[in-house]
């Protein structure tokens, strides 16, 4: 399987999952990175800034139509589903999914679409079930899916929903996930 795109979802206690794992990565990391961090649509604080002092690949927001480029780091803005397109991001202000916007799941399964198996997700903690019906899907069309341990999460439910609901390639600790995602390069 070769990656040509990495997606990630977190939810509660996700900005110091995100840290920790964004922090391990080298600044030639080959693939994009996209990001869907669940936070309140009045989030007028920037994750992109909060994160790029510990990060070597550059972080951005997307805006509608951002090119994907590799060697990214692209984070949902508050209040707007990710998706995937063909060469590009798009964003939506379609309904919540599991009373989320940006979705885990949007995200994901819009990844599928576009790169069938050649999909990495990784699902952080999480305090509802947002990812699992997603990681199902990158799963079906042959993608990996790599879950936080449970009893490393500050939040455990969105890791065991994704365990629950589909099987995934690897349940590693938060401090491991770097490495991990590295073996696959």
């Amino acid at each position: 399987m070769t990656v040509k795109i990495v997606v990630i979802g977190t939810s509660l206690g996700g900005f110091s999952a995100l840290k920790l794992l964004l922090g391990k990565l080298p600044p030639e990391f080959p693939v994009p990175i996209a990001i869907v961090q669940h936070r309140h649509k009045e989030s007028h604080t920037t994750l992109a800034g909060y994160l790029q002092p510990k990060v070597a690949l550059p972080i951005q927001e997307v805006e509608d139509k951002d090119e994907i480029l590799p060697g990214r780091i692209y984070l949902a803005p508050a209040d707007y589903h990710l998706l995937v397109e063909p060469g590009y991001f798009t964003l939506s202000t379609d309904e919540p999914v599991c009373y989320a916007r940006p979705s885990i799941d949007v995200l994901f399964e819009s990844a599928a679409d576009v790169f069938g198996d050649r999909v990495l997700a990784i699902v952080l903690t999480g305090a509802n079930q947002d990812g699992a019906q997603g990681a199902a899907v990158i799963k079906a069309r042959g993608g990996r899916v790599i879950v936080q341990d449970p009893t490393t999460a500050e939040s455990a439910v969105m890791p065991k929903a994704v365990i629950a609901a589909t099987p995934v390639d690897a349940i590693v600790p938060l401090e491991s996930i770097g490495s991990t995602l590295l073996s696959y390069f």
